[in-house]
């Protein structure tokens, strides 16, 4: 049935479309019962359902429901499978239907700036390409099933250090191409009912009462057509809030900011048309799923399989020196730590799900062959209990291999707080590094929200990154290390060496006031690879049971319009003996020097999998937006004329082929032409290039430099007609006085002809 939303708002008194802009409590929203409205409720994700039936609150203190884990986005986006990260949406949009919850709060699309982020778990990657479209295939899933998502935290929320509070100062191109960026493919492809908008400040305003970013870009721009939503206790000003765009303020305030909207309606500082639109925006998803309740299906149990599944497709083996798969048979086998028993697999804070249960590795491992197992540490203290470490060296040494599962504990990382260094738990540190001096066959499975320092990487023979990776994560664990799934996930951010290396280093996370984002675009892998500094596994890094083989790269044309699509096709072979899967990364360098860019960034990929020996050709697509970086000339995206490289590799530092493409720009920046536009700049107008160019050989000269290459002077060789022209395109307009004797007003003469001609009047 088609709702008349406008007629329902015109029934509405004016108090009653004030309360519909704030929750009636922590996790509903109001109903009006007269005119058919519905209260409907909204719970916490995004990797499971947090669903709280009684007590109530915002940081996963108090109890929720029993539902599912799934693995978090820290792992997820490791798969760089679209189809994997829609799938999970389905049964978790069905597992809302099933709860009666409209709209489920995520995904969580802010880049990981830094590693100490205490969120980045929830997180999906420091790349603004993986990240959106990972969350636009999730936002697809779960919508498919007629319940909304809330994207969040619009935006630039990086860290959690005086989160409510603090000013992001980033400039507009960097906040263009690094932090919208991810927010809006998502946005414009997988069009969520909803957006959460972020506690923080952004440029010294509360990102709830920002005109420019909750209606020019969000809606004007790119098309949104939900409701914007507060997170919870993010609103600075109601009034104001509400004129920016923020319709719904959640949670409930107990009516004290809906009684500040209905008296600034009577007072006429707020036009009653802005509250009746915000209130048909609510009104229009409330009703969009009171009107397509459908019977959901929460199989817990099918449900825990899917998550299993999903874990093993994510997680990314690190390093293996012929030592994975292990064999079930023959072999005396150790797990070691405590994590293989109580595995950590999701973080803290609002996003913390009640598990029905949990697989260890060590519960599932029972299924294969019987291992050793000592704790070797405890997650309580950072404290090496030396009884407890002596145990876990002789286990591991009366072993034929050993595997260690380590990590963070759940202190080191939770919404909340930030963490303070990269480190691992020394206690845990020391048990590897002793394990490794007896036992050469070491395998450490990691259990982290963001990377961590590896002081040992070099003492052990496999290092597999499970991430957080759900309640079913010790299946999966289980499933590759024995070689049942091949690992197929690529890091989805960059693990340096050290946090020194990080390019956010001098400006994390500010002094409390303003946190200032002065690496600019240069973030994750964009500054690594630019710097060309070693890291200790780059971003798009993953080893696999078998080998792939590149070949035959093809692109559809060799010079296109920057209006054109460019098709990118190259043939893929599975070259060993195994099964398996591989992420076929698409990056694109810009050679035109237009801009200061990154060597390369990703701009499309592809999972693929293939048989031994078995060869597909893959293809994927790049736009206008493939080539473009955000000229603030202009405000707008732009591909300047010139050459690119495409890139087909398997990580960041994996360049397997590469073909070269002309781009022709259809836009022409405007150009002012003034006393100090420098010569140089007139030759990238085409207009002023014909004009300035009968004037070159004028210039050369009256620079010092010869005009006829055969002259062999000393003076010649000394100033030569290339440093000349490179004085020259350095060289102001108003230069021309002392170079060329011209007076000002013949310079002034000739600025008018060149505006005109760049004007083409």
């Amino acid at each position: 049935m088609k709702r008349d939303v406008k007629a329902i708002v015109k029934e509405m008194t004016l108090e009653e479309k004030a309360g519909m802009c704030s929750g009636k409590d922590f996790w509903h929203l109001k109903g009006v019962e007269r005119l058919g409205i519905p209260e409907v409720m909204v719970s916490d994700g995004p990797h499971g359902l947090r669903k709280q039936a009684a007590e109530a609150d915002h940081l996963g203190l108090n109890e929720s429901i029993q539902a599912v884990c799934f693995p978090t986005a820290c792992a997820t986006a490791c798969s760089f499978d679209r189809d994997l990260l829609e799938k999970m949406g389905e049964r978790i949009g069905d597992e809302c239907q099933a709860e009666d919850v409209s709209v489920i709060l995520g995904p969580a699309v802010n880049i990981k700036r830094s590693p100490l982020c205490g969120r980045n778990f929830e997180y999906f990657s420091e790349d603004p390409y993986l990240a959106s479209q990972m969350a636009a295939s999730h936002i697809k899933g779960v919508q498919s099933k007629n319940v909304g998502t809330s994207i969040k935290h619009f935006a630039a929320n990086n860290q959690e250090h005086r989160r409510m509070s603090c000013s992001s100062e980033v400039d507009e191109r960097t906040l263009r191409e690094i932090y919208l960026a991810a927010f809006e493919t998502a946005v414009k492809e997988g069009k969520p009912d909803t957006v959460m908008c972020s506690y923080n400040r952004i440029n010294g305003e509360f990102a709830s009462e920002n005109h420019w970013l909750l209606t020019e870009v969000l809606r004007d721009e790119w098309g949104f057509e939900g409701y914007v939503m507060s997170d919870w206790g993010a609103v600075n000003d109601r009034v104001k809030g509400l004129k920016a765009g923020l319709e719904l303020e959640m949670p409930g305030s107990g009516g004290h900011t809906d009684k500040e909207i209905a008296e600034a309606v009577k007072k006429g500082e707020l036009d009653e048309a802005v509250l009746d639109r915000a209130v048909e925006r609510i009104l229009n998803i409330v009703f969009k799923f009171a009107d397509n309740r459908q019977e959901g299906k929460f199989d817990k149990e099918e449900d825990h399989k899917l998550a299993a599944k999903i874990e093993a497709e994510s997680m990314v083996l690190l390093k293996n020196e012929d030592i994975l798969p292990l064999s079930a048979q023959g072999k005396k086998i150790a797990f070691i730590g405590k994590f293989a028993e109580a595995p950590r697999f999701q973080g803290g804070g609002s996003s913390h799900i009640h598990s029905f249960k949990t697989t260890s590795a060590l519960e599932a491992v029972k299924d294969v062959v019987q291992v050793t197992y000592a704790q070797g540490y405890d997650v309580k203290e950072d404290v090496v209990d030396q009884a407890m470490l002596d145990q876990a060296v002789q286990t591991a040494k009366e072993a034929d291999a050993a595997v260690i599962f380590a990590g963070l504990p759940d202190a080191f990382e939770s919404e909340g707080y930030d963490r303070s260094h990269m480190r691992m738990p020394q206690c845990q540190n020391t048990l590897i590094s002793e394990i490794a001096k007896v036992q050469e066959n070491v395998v450490v499975v990691l259990h982290n929200g963001s990377p961590v320092e590896m002081p040992w990487a070099d003492q052990v023979k496999g290092i597999l990154e499970a991430y957080l990776g759900g309640q079913a994560v010790g299946q999966a664990e289980v499933d590759v290390l024995f070689g049942k799934v091949n690992p197929s996930g690529k890091l989805a951010e960059t693990i340096p060496y050290k946090l020194s290396d990080n390019p956010s280093y001098l400006n994390f996370p500010g002094d409390g006031q303003t946190v200032e984002y002065k690496e600019g675009v240069f973030v994750g892998y964009r500054y690594y690879d630019t710097k060309e500094m070693p890291v200790r596994y780059p971003f798009g890094y993953g080893l696999s049971y078998t080998t792939f083989e590149y070949s035959d790269l093809q692109l559809s044309a060799d010079r296109i319009k920057d209006t054109d699509t460019l098709k990118v096709t190259l043939k893929v072979k599975n070259t060993g003996d195994r099964a398996g899967k591989e992420v076929v990364q698409l990056y694109v360098a810009d050679k035109t020097g237009s801009a200061s860019r990154p060597v390369k960034e990703l701009k499309n990929f592809v999972k693929v999998e293939l048989q031994p020996q078995e060869e597909k050709t893959v293809e994927m697509e790049l736009d206008k937006r493939s080539f473009a970086w955000y000229n603030t000339r202009i405000h707008d995206w732009y591909a300047a004329s010139g050459e690119y490289e495409i890139l087909a590799a398997a990580s960041s530092r994996d360049i397997r082929l590469k073909k070269t493409v002309y781009v022709e720009s259809t836009t022409e920046l405007p150009l002012h032409v003034h006393m100090n536009t420098t010569i140089g700049e007139l030759p990238e107008n085409p207009r002023t290039k014909a004009v300035i160019e009968g004037m070159t050989e004028s210039l050369i000269q009256h620079m010092g430099g010869s005009s006829d290459e055969e002259e062999e002077s000393a003076a010649s060789q000394a100033i030569s007609k290339e440093m000349s022209l490179k004085m020259m395109e350095n060289s102001p307009l108003r230069s021309m006085r002392s170079f060329m004797g011209m007076s000002t007003e013949e310079i002034q003469e000739l600025i008018v002809k060149l505006q005109a001609a760049a004007d083409n009047r």
